[in-house]
């Protein structure tokens, strides 16, 4: 008993241990936001020798944040309405349909999650082009939808799977069918894993960078953060200060709706797992 309560003890202390050592990073660069670029240089562990926002004024002005936080959302709301729609959907009907072609185009449906995204990304740049999405809020988040759907599907087809067929069977019976029944039966009791899979593509779409520095870096309109972020940093100098505070206001937004809902992330997995 005491043998098993010592194991239990120094595996949380490696877990806490392992814990500061990943937010350290994240720790530093809010400290290196409050000061200046000669202390930055001096000493990037230290604390600041005083707690100034001067620099998150600066950036605020600088790089009209919130215009930025604007596209950012827009991005955002229109990449996660369109994942979620149409993974649902076609979550339910493969996970509702019995045949020999319905579990292969299930795969076909989850396999672009092994596919790089380096390895497809200029041909994706031509067709966003060729559609005419590039530079464009609107079509970067249509661009998410297909990026997203597929893990999406994955963890829709899972807790579907476990929804009683008979929950459709009465439904019908009293009227309901199509898209009638999945919004207004099936929909709601798909809670806990639409949740879990906000937080993931809220985290996701807001913080990523490659995609927006393909689609949308042309025009100081049409920035995201992130991007924002990344102008402090030249080939020659960088305003290290800048950059760091620039960083906490694009990823703040993002960590504030993780707290907010982290609790869901555990329920909506495992939900799915053990339907599934």
């Amino acid at each position: 008993m005491k043998r098993n309560q010592a194991v239990r003890i120094l595996l949380e202390i490696v877990m806490i241990l392992l814990s500061l050592l990943f937010i350290l990073p994240l720790i530093l660069t809010v400290l290196n936001s409050f000061k200046s670029f000669q202390e930055v240089m001096t000493d990037v562990i230290a604390l600041p020798h005083k707690l100034s926002f001067a620099n998150y004024s600066y950036v605020w002005n600088f790089i009209n944040y919130p215009r930025l936080f604007l596209n950012n959302t827009i991005i955002t709301v229109v990449g996660l309405a369109g994942i979620i729609l149409v993974s649902s959907i076609a979550a339910y009907k493969l996970g509702r349909t019995k045949t020999r072609y319905s579990a292969v185009i299930y795969l076909l449906c989850i396999m672009p999650m092994l596919i790089p995204f380096q390895s497809i990304m200029l041909t994706v740049l031509q067709l966003a082009k060729d559609m005419k999405l590039s530079e464009s809020t609107w079509g970067l988040g249509l661009l998410y939808w297909g990026f997203g759907a597929p893990l999406a599907v994955f963890i829709y087809h899972g807790f579907i799977k476990g929804i009683p067929r008979e929950i459709d069977e009465s439904a019908k019976i009293d009227g309901a069918s199509g898209f009638r029944l999945f919004f207004s039966v099936i929909f709601p009791l798909l809670k806990s894993v639409t949740t879990t899979i906000i937080i993931i593509d809220v985290m996701w779409i807001w913080n990523d960078f490659l995609l927006p520095l393909l689609m949308v870096n042309g025009s100081p309109a049409t920035k995201t953060l992130t991007l924002a972020a990344y102008t402090f940093v030249g080939q020659y100098t960088s305003d290290w200060q800048y950059a760091m505070t620039a960083m906490v206001m694009a990823v703040l937004p993002s960590i504030i709706v993780f707290i907010l809902l982290q609790k869901y992330i555990v329920k909506g997995v495992v939900a799915g797992a053990v339907k599934g």
